[in-house]
């Protein structure tokens, strides 16, 4: 029996899977945002001992002592303030959130409301992913294509950085997705790499030269030329004034309601992850609007 013969024969069951994969992805991500950007800064840290160490600087004596071992799997989840381990029934998403009160079942901290806020993002739109493109291939390659969303998003938000271990690998996917004509055919799938990364560069570099300053980091280069690479470089031009909408709409709303710092700059990757995951989902159908709109006012 294969997998559409089994969602047409269950589909509630098929449905209830979704959400739990979904919330149970979600529980990762979190460890992923908050992990992978620490992993990268002690990364850092020990290339930059090792070249202290091989050009004998003093301060190198002090890098002499074994890092703890950090990564995606070690340690165990922990309270911050107490170190207390967190038990596994204390690490059910969402639910445990809501059965703990949001505070840690030892010394009582509170706990931030993004974990569960990103499970149940994450299922919710994983859901919507599956209602979009049912029992397919699509819907697999789609969900992968929405856990790195939601990662860069965050760790965006939260350190201005878009890791190339996860931009390279999604904008890598996407064309081996299109290898199978699976969103696009594959040399849309190749211009639109290619094109999504040179867009931004000339639109970084033309800036420079004008103001003298960084308008963007080169993560947003490689993060547009995955989204070209998944849906073809007929959808850029819909993603770069999708970015800017979603970007306006949510700095002001930052500044209004949250009296954010008009000076302080503003991550670009979480707009493009949004207008990415828009035109995903919807793009079919704004394009069509706009090409009727194009022909009603010709």
């Amino acid at each position: 029996m294969s997998f559409a013969e089994f969602y047409a024969a269950a589909p509630i069951t098929i449905w209830i899977g979704v959400v739990f994969l979904g919330l149970a992805v979600g529980s990762f991500l979190n460890v992923v945002i908050y992990r992978l950007p620490v992993m990268m800064q002690n990364d850092w840290k020990q290339e930059c001992d090792e070249y202290l160490r091989e050009q004998g600087h003093p301060a190198a004596k002090k890098s002499e002592q074994k890092a703890e071992k950090f990564n995606l799997a070690y340690p165990n989840s922990r309270c911050p303030k107490c170190n207390t381990p967190i038990k596994p029934w204390q690490n059910i998403p969402v639910l445990s959130y809501v059965f703990l009160k949001g505070a840690c079942a030892n010394c009582k901290t509170k706990i931030s409301p993004r974990y569960p806020i990103i499970e149940a993002t994450t299922a919710a739109l994983g859901a919507l992913v599956f209602w979009h493109f049912g029992a397919t291939t699509e819907t697999l390659f789609g969900f992968v294509f929405l856990w790195s969303l939601i990662c860069l998003t965050m760790i965006d938000a939260d350190h201005y950085l878009l890791p190339d271990s996860i931009t390279l690998p999604l904008m890598w996917l996407g064309i081996i997705a299109n290898l199978f004509n699976t969103y696009t055919d594959l040399e849309s799938s190749v211009i639109g790499a290619i094109a999504g990364y040179l867009s931004l560069w000339l639109v970084y570099w033309a800036f420079k030269l004008i103001t003298g300053k960084e308008g963007m980091g080169y993560g947003d280069f490689k993060l547009l030329a995955a989204l070209g690479a998944w849906m073809g470089w007929q959808y850029l031009p819909l993603i770069i004034l999708l970015s800017s909408a979603v970007g306006a709409l949510l700095g002001l709303g930052a500044i209004a309601l949250m009296g954010r710092d008009k000076a302080k700059p503003l991550p670009f990757g979480p707009y493009l992850a949004v207008a990415g995951f828009i035109a995903f989902i919807w793009g079919d159908t704004l394009l069509q609007h706009y090409l009727q709109m194009m022909n009603f006012s010709g």
